[in-house]
């Protein structure tokens, strides 16, 4: 519901820049790491269970105008991402890209960002389409603490390229 009644309108401010320029533990529940050039964070609203997004800090509309360090820091996000989420939902497989631009359906086309979604054999896919509904199994905050355990006991706290 907190999607649907949401206020369309942004108020200006970037959101993922916002998140990125939270102090930890200072209203960045949704962010499960930070790296140098990125980070990840937990969808608000997501498609599925385990949905995260891999956010870059630089304020961009397209990973063409990243950097290269940025863009290798974008894909160990990632990979690092499917690996924390099979221990944590054992997905069958995942969903992962990114839309460019507005006609392409980025719901925030000034600031890219990568999508990792875990998906299941049989999953509540067709629920989106025939009741207009998502089915999520649990609730952001317990998702995070627990990916935040898992990455930190999979790969530590440091940087993401180490």
């Amino acid at each position: 519901m907190d999607y649907i009644k949401r206020d369309r309108e942004l108020d200006g401010d970037c959101i993922f820049c916002a998140m990125a320029s939270c102090a930890e533990g200072d209203g960045d529940d949704l962010v499960v790491f930070r790296s140098s050039h990125a980070y990840v964070a937990l969808n608000k609203y997501p498609y599925s269970y385990g949905h995260v997004m891999i956010v870059p800090y630089a304020h961009v509309p397209s990973q063409e105008d990243m950097d290269m360090e940025a863009l290798g820091d974008l894909i160990v996000l990632t990979n690092r991402s499917m690996r924390a989420l099979r221990q944590l939902a054992k997905p069958s497989g995942f969903n992962i890209g990114a839309n460019i631009g507005a006609a392409a359906g980025a719901g925030i086309a000034a600031h890219y960002h990568f999508h990792v979604v875990p998906r299941w054999e049989g999953d509540a896919n067709f629920m989106s389409s025939v009741a207009n509904t998502r089915m999520i199994p649990d609730t952001l905050d317990n998702l995070g603490q627990a990916l935040k355990r898992i990455w930190n006991a999979s790969f530590g706290d440091g940087e993401a390229q180490k």
